[in-house]
């Protein structure tokens, strides 16, 4: 029987919570145990601490989902409450919120997205062309300086502007290609080098 780690790291974090709260809700302020109160709120308070370091990847992807967790040589992405996973990245020095679209062949930058990191979207060529499922679109290829991931920073990089009505870049497989390994465990994403 494999045991999830995550899970019962959660599970003990918010037992200790409750007990806390059980605590002073049955009259632990009431009580007159002096400093043995004290030493049991320094405890659970220690205890919680230590709980929320053990398990601060878990927390981080839980609290800014699309955040890549970097564990050793593999990237986490947990899935977003949408049923998709996100990552947000960071593109010539700026955050920008991709969906993970294995069905994408291109890094793919909305039009928002471009202006965002500086591209001058009135002086590019829009002449190539992408079958999406709502039709053709018309994109224009650019190169970005440096695109980070995590650790991973890869420079010039070969992407493309859709021109269509985009509301999140996609980062397709000609950038996830660069992993040795993609896995999907559950609700997360694993990107191996």
């Amino acid at each position: 029987m494999d045991i999830d780690t995550d899970a019962l790291m959660r599970l003990l974090y918010l037992a200790l919570l409750l007990a806390g709260v059980i605590f002073f809700a049955a009259g632990g302020r009431r009580l007159r145990l002096g400093h043995l109160r004290d030493l049991i709120i320094w405890v659970l308070m220690l205890a919680m601490v230590v709980i929320a370091y053990a398990s601060w990847g878990t927390l981080q992807s839980a609290l800014m989902p699309g955040r890549a967790v970097q564990i050793g040589d593999t990237l986490e992405l947990r899935r977003g409450r949408d049923g998709h996973f996100h990552a947000e990245l960071a593109v010539d020095g700026r955050p920008v919120r991709f969906l993970v679209d294995t069905g994408a062949s291109d890094l793919v930058l909305s039009l928002r997205d471009a202006t965002a990191i500086g591209i001058d979207v009135e002086a590019l060529d829009f002449s190539g062309r992408a079958q999406t499922a709502n039709g053709t679109v018309r994109t224009a290829a650019v190169r970005l300086g440096t695109v980070r991931l995590g650790d991973m920073v890869l420079r010039d990089v070969p992407a493309r502007v859709n021109e269509g009505e985009l509301d999140v870049s996609l980062l397709g497989m000609a950038y996830l290609g660069r992993f040795a390994r993609i896995e999907i465990i559950g609700d997360r994403m694993v990107l191996h080098w």
